[in-house]
Formats: C-alpha cells, sequence, structure tokens
C-alpha cells in the first residue's frame, strides 16, 4: 500500500484546524445567546435546540472533510503486473550542416528553421526511435537511434554550420552514415529522411541510394530553399572594437555563390529508393505531413517488451464515505425530535 506521504501529511494538518474553527464558531454562537439571556434561560427559549446534534453536525464535517484530504492525496493499493510492448519505426535524420543552410531565403535560415521543425515533430513520434546525421563535405551519426527525444533534442540544438569539419556537400555520405545508423536493421521499418537544399559536390548519389535501396531503406528527401536561391552570409568579427561585419561567400574565383534549391537530386534520391520527394513549406516545412502521411501509416516493429507493476487508485472508497457523510450532515437537524 502506497500514499503520496509529503502531500498527504501537509493536508491532513489542516484537519484540526477545520474542527478548532468549527468548535470555535459553536462556540461564538452560543456566547452570542448569552448576551441576551443567562444560561439558565437558555433551555426556556430555544427548547428544542439539542447542542448534542450540533456537536454531532460538526464531526460529520470534520470527517468527511479528512476522507476529502485522504482522497486528493490519492491512495492505492493492490498491484497487477501488465506487460507493455514497444512498438514503432527506425527513422533517421540526415540534417544538411553545409555553409549554404545559412542562406535566408526561409527564415531565420535554413538550418534554423529545419532544427525548428524537426523539434515540432517529436511530439509526433509514438515510440519511434529516431537517430541524427549531421552532414557536409562528410557525414557522422551524432545520435544513435534512441527513445529519448530529449537526449535527441540536445544532440539537434548542438548541430551548427561548421561541425563538419569538411566543407561542401556530399549526399553519398548522408545515406552511407544514414545506412549505418540502422545499425543492421533494414526493412520496411527503417525510414531516411534526408534535409537539405539538394546541391551535391561530391558524387556518388545514385550509387548510393542503389545501396539502400538494396537494404529496403526507403528514403525520403525534404528539398529546403528557392528555386531562385540566396546569398549566403558571413559575419565577420570586427577589428580593435569595431561591430562584426556580414559578408557573403564567394567562390575560388572570387564570385559570390548563390545557393538554390536542386529539386531534381532529391527527387532521384526518393524515386530510387521507394520514398517520396517533400518540399519544404510553412513552418513545419512539411514534416507534419510527412509523418502523418507515410509513417503513422507503418505497423511498426517490436523493439522490447516490458513488465510494469501497476498499483491500483483506491480514491474512490474515502470520497464516496465523504460524500456520504455530508449528504447525512445535510439532513440532520440541530434541534431536539417531538413527539
Amino acid at each position: 500500500m502506497t500514499w503520496s506521504a509529503p502531500h498527504l501529511l501537509w493536508l491532513l494538518i489542516l484537519v484540526p484546524v477545520l474542527a478548532a474553527g468549527l468548535g470555535w464558531a459553536l462556540h461564538r454562537r452560543r456566547q452570542a445567546l448569552l448576551l441576551f439571556a443567562e444560561a439558565r434561560l437558555l433551555t426556556t427559549l430555544t427548547p428544542d435546540l439539542d447542542v448534542r446534534r450540533q456537536q454531532s453536525r460538526l464531526g460529520l464535517l470534520v470527517i468527511a472533510s479528512a476522507l476529502l484530504l485522504l482522497a486528493l492525496a490519492g491512495p492505492q493499493w493492490g498491484v497487477s503486473w501488465q506487460t507493455l510492448q514497444q512498438r514503432g519505426v527506425d527513422i533517421v535524420i540526415a540534417l544538411d550542416t553545409s555553409r549554404s543552410m545559412l542562406a535566408e531565403d526561409i527564415k531565420p535560415n535554413r538550418l534554423e528553421r529545419a532544427k525548428l521543425a524537426i523539434q515540432d515533430m517529436l511530439p509526433q513520434l509514438q515510440g519511434d526511435r529516431v537517430s541524427l546525421v549531421p552532414f557536409a563535405g562528410s557525414a557522422f551519426v551524432q545520435c544513435p537511434l534512441t527513445l529519448d527525444y530529449g537526449v535527441f533534442a540536445e544532440n539537434l540544438r548542438a548541430v551548427q554550420v561548421g561541425i563538419i569539419p569538411k566543407g561542401g556537400t556530399s549526399l553519398a555520405a548522408a545515406i552511407t552514415n544514414g545506412i549505418e545508423a540502422f545499425e543492421g536493421r533494414h526493412g520496411k521499418n527503417a525510414i531516411l529522411l534526408i534535409i537539405t537544399d539538394g546541391e551535391d559536390h561530391e558524387g556518388q548519389v545514385q550509387s548510393a541510394a542503389k545501396h539502400a535501396a538494396d537494404k529496403g531503406i526507403r528514403i525520403y528527401t525534404i528539398g529546403i530553399g528557392t528555386a531562385d536561391g540566396e546569398l549566403i552570409p558571413l559575419t565577420e568579427s570586427g577589428q580593435n572594437g569595431q561591430a562584426s561585419q556580414t559578408s557573403f561567400l564567394k567562390n575560388r574565383h572570387g564570385q559570390i555563390v548563390k545557393s538554390r534549391l536542386d529539386t531534381s537530386t532529391l527527387q532521384d534520391i526518393a524515386l530510387a529508393t521507394g520514398g517520396a520527394y517533400i518540399y519544404a513549406a510553412g513552418q513545419s516545412l512539411g514534416l507534419d505531413e510527412f509523418y502523418l502521411r507515410y509513417i503513422s501509416q507503418l505497423e511498426g516493429r517490436e523493439f522490447a517488451s516490458t513488465r510494469e507493476r501497476r498499483f491500483h487508485e483506491r480514491f474512490q472508497w474515502p470520497l464516496g464515505v465523504a460524500l456520504l457523510l455530508l449528504a447525512i450532515e445535510a439532513v440532520m437537524s440541530s434541534r431536539r425530535q417531538t413527539h
């Protein structure tokens, strides 16, 4: 038998306080009557008033209040064992962290908007394991598959441009490391989600996509950015206390680079693996549509079965008795019954 002990002890302190308050009120009422008549005359003026009945009603109120507080504390006793099965889909999220993700055609910029959208998607994951793979010119598994969404969120917040030492964008590296993140568990319950602007600088994308398809991994691509493109801002610290200045990324020939969304590459990757391409739109970048349309329909794999001990709630008993006592107190008269 277990109780919410700290709360229960504090709440029960109110019971004697209530009893003292009601007793004082009854005493004050009698003192008020004595102002109008002497004690020996009270029985003549109020012949049907029964002090014991008044005290009985007071006692019922005190006991009912104690039982209500007891019910509020949530008493529990009796134990049963329940078997819980953990089922879900494995989702590996490969997030582009190349410099092109600093483009501000999606506010505040592509990378920050993608991180916010992923964060907003987490509450929808009910039993699905999730992993995080940042990539640029190379990739690595930053967060292995986990059901601890808090840990995943901490790793997500740590992602920033420059976390990958090698510059550029390698979609092949994102796919290859994404496959490794599944830890050998492939098939229809393995989903690789790639969020990127689609610009690939390393090649071998089709070969990597075919490798994923051979393992039964479906790749869903989220294209972030605009077809018109946007300049890539770079913030440079000022010298001698001067304010920081913003410049724009240039190529090796000194020309300013404009990053544009490459939809065709992302569509080819999705098509090759039986996945789908989604154009990033709105605050969620289409991740809500991605989950509801593609993930929530999957049956999911059973990860583990656990047995949990459950205590039975018994607040109904003191609550029921308290209500009964309050009903009795309400119909009980403070006057003597006359025959």
